[in-house]
Order: structure tokens, then sequence, then C-alpha cells
């Protein structure tokens, strides 16, 4: 840009505006006040050209989000639901190869739950096999 193409206009600044414009200007590498009040007025303008494309941009991450998330839950429902499956058969084959008592029964319900609580729901079958051949 070259200083005949700019337009020369009448600007009100208050003092406080325009010692902080002295005291910046070099230090924004600007040749001059005017130079950095116009990289100034560009940058603002920028600012608020992007507040626009937040409002517009933001609703639509938000959906992208959302269906991101509906998708993935939809999923892991699914593989739940066939791990429950899976869990019941096994449930059954056992209560049938095997006669177990109502009291063992309580007694393995609860250290199950106790054993789950400890190892914050992480199954490890090696483990388990571990603690039945001790028992």
């Amino acid at each position: 840009m070259s200083f005949e193409k700019k337009n020369k206009f009448a600007f009100w600044a208050y003092p406080q505006t325009m010692k902080s414009v002295e005291q910046h200007y070099q230090s924004d590498g600007c040749r001059s006040q005017s130079e950095f009040i116009e990289k100034a007025v560009h940058f603002y303008v920028a600012y608020l050209d992007e507040e626009r494309h937040v409002d517009y941009l933001s609703p639509l991450i938000t959906e992208t989000v959302a269906a991101t998330i509906k998708g993935t839950e939809q999923h892991i429902t699914r593989i739940l639901f066939k791990v429950t499956v899976e869990l019941g058969k096994l449930s059954h084959i056992i209560a049938a190869a095997h006669s177990v008592d109502e009291g063992t029964l309580r007694q393995l319900h609860a250290m199950c739950i106790n054993e789950v609580r400890k190892i914050n729901g992480i199954i490890d079958c090696e483990e388990a096999v571990r603690f039945q051949k001790e028992e």
C-alpha cells in the first residue's frame, strides 16, 4: 500500500488512548502511529468476522459431536447386549453342570461384588484361576 492511496480523515481519541498508541507502536514493529492504528482496525475487524463465524460454526460443531456420541453410544449398547447374551449362556451352562446351594451362591455374589470394587471393574481371568486354585 502506498501513501498516495490512503484517505485522510479526522480521528478523535481520548488522551489515554493516544498515550497507549505512542507507547506501543514501535514495539509492534510499526513505522508510525497511523500504521499502528490501521493495524489495530484490521485486527478488530478480523475479530468481529471471526465472532460471526463462531456463531455459525458452534451449532455445527455441537451437532457433529452429539451425532458422534449417539453413534458411539449405540455401538457400545449393541456390544454390551452381545456380551450379556454370552454371559447368560455361560451362566446357564455352569448352573446345569454344577449344583450350587443358595448359601454358596450368596457368598459368591458378595465375594464378586467386593472383588469388582477392588479391581475397579477390570476382570482378569488368570487372577480368578489362581484364586480358585488357592481355595
